[in-house]
């Protein structure tokens, strides 16, 4: 039978007492009998300082990843975990610096066609390894850079749950401005801000969506970065739902400024980028929401010739604001048609909370046409209880 981690600790501790290896490791001795006895299962990092006290070239860091009963995938999953905490405690290179950055901006194209579910478990085994390396000291300029890897990496996890309908958003966002303030990136909080004001947004806060949006524009000064382009859309779908058309287009007119100011390389289809596809969707949400439908009709069409068929969020909710269209212009059974279409077509993985809100609002916004049989179908492919009637004044906006 092999020797465990306990026994292996007593063998190498030899003539010494407890109490001496203890002061070695910075412990309590009972902490050392605990280990020795069984009693106690070691940390990884408690492993690695007894491993270094005793001279034990790692064969303690070893003998602790392996658990009593593991699996050997259970021992796989602990080497990699001992082998990531050893690479975090080297000295952080340009190349893994230059890593960081790869890894956040490939995570934020990919919430433009993949599903929130299957983004978030990497999220947080990136941030988990991204945590360990924060633990150690840096020079300075470096530490900046992983604070800023941090700020990001946060805002798209906050991104994520909203996403998700998953409040701990909120928790998310204040890390991701406390990350982008420590590292004094006005860039990095400005887009931080404008994505938090659609939590807002979203949430029905539209005064509070208006109030960051505003914040994220100030902060970037004139930046030409991806905050303003991002917020003023958002500000001016705020102001349509508000009813405030003259607000409303000065917003517009202030996104495409922004647009134009931001570099080629940002106008992507990236959580950190902004397109004139998503510019004319948001245009094209705007004019929706102050019942212009012909304008948002334009609108919605030049964005589906921008937008790649993997942009399936976007693609969606432009169709649903279509079918919203055909709701004001007076034609419920096309608008149900066309909001039933839209969920059908969507890979189930894409059909998030917000999907389905944005659904059911098309859904409450044909109430009179009740026995129409194409609603009754809307009202069953969103699981709606079929007497759940909306009205067009629960909404203000709508």
């Amino acid at each position: 039978m092999s020797e465990t981690f306990g026994q292996a600790l007593r063998r190498l501790r030899g003539s010494r007492s407890v109490r001496d290896v203890a002061a070695l490791a910075s412990c309590g001795k009972t902490h050392v009998s605990d280990l020795e006895s069984g009693r106690r299962l070691p940390t990884a990092e408690m492993a690695a300082t007894l491993d270094r006290a005793l001279g034990a070239d790692g064969e303690l860091i070893a003998l602790a990843e392996r658990r009593p009963g593991s699996s050997v995938l259970d021992q796989v999953d602990a080497l990699q975990r001992g082998l990531t905490e050893s690479l975090a405690a080297g000295p952080m290179t340009d190349a893994a610096l230059d890593e960081w950055a790869y890894t956040v901006e490939r995570h934020g194209r990919a919430t433009r066609y993949r599903a929130e579910g299957e983004l978030l478990g990497e999220l947080v085994s990136d941030f988990q390894d991204l945590r360990l390396v924060l633990t150690h000291r840096h020079p300075a300029a470096t530490h900046k850079k992983l604070t800023i890897t941090a700020a990001r990496l946060a805002g798209l996890m906050a991104l994520t749950l909203l996403k998700l309908g998953d409040d701990r958003s909120r928790a998310w966002w204040r890390t991701g401005r406390a990350a982008a303030a420590a590292a004094d990136d006005r860039a990095t909080m400005s887009w931080i801000y404008a994505q938090e004001a659609y939590q807002l947004y979203y949430g029905g806060d539209l005064f509070g969506a208006v109030d960051l949006a505003s914040r994220a524009q100030h902060l970037a000064g004139g930046l030409p970065c991806v905050g303003p382009a991002l917020a003023a859309p958002l500000e001016a779908r705020a102001h349509a739902i508000l009813g405030a058309r003259e607000q409303t287009a000065h917003a517009l007119a202030t996104a495409e400024a922004a647009l134009g100011r931001l570099p080629e390389g940002e106008q992507i289809g990236s959580a950190f980028g902004y397109s004139e596809s998503q510019l004319r969707f948001h245009s094209g949400n705007a004019w929706t929401h102050l019942g212009e439908t012909s304008r948002a009709a334009t609108e919605h069409e030049r964005a589906l010739e921008l937008y790649p068929a993997s942009d399936h969020t976007d693609i969606a909710l432009i169709g649903l604001d279509r079918a919203m269209c055909l709701a004001l212009d007076g034609d419920p059974a096309g608008a149900a048609v066309h909001a039933t279409q839209t969920i059908v077509d969507l890979p189930e993985q894409h059909r998030s909370s917000l999907i389905i809100y944005r659904a059911r609002e098309v859904a409450a916004k044909v109430p009179q046409a009740r026995a129409v049989s194409e609603v009754r179908v809307l009202r069953e492919v969103l699981a709606l209880p079929a007497g759940e009637r909306g009205s067009s004044d629960d909404r203000e906006g709508d």
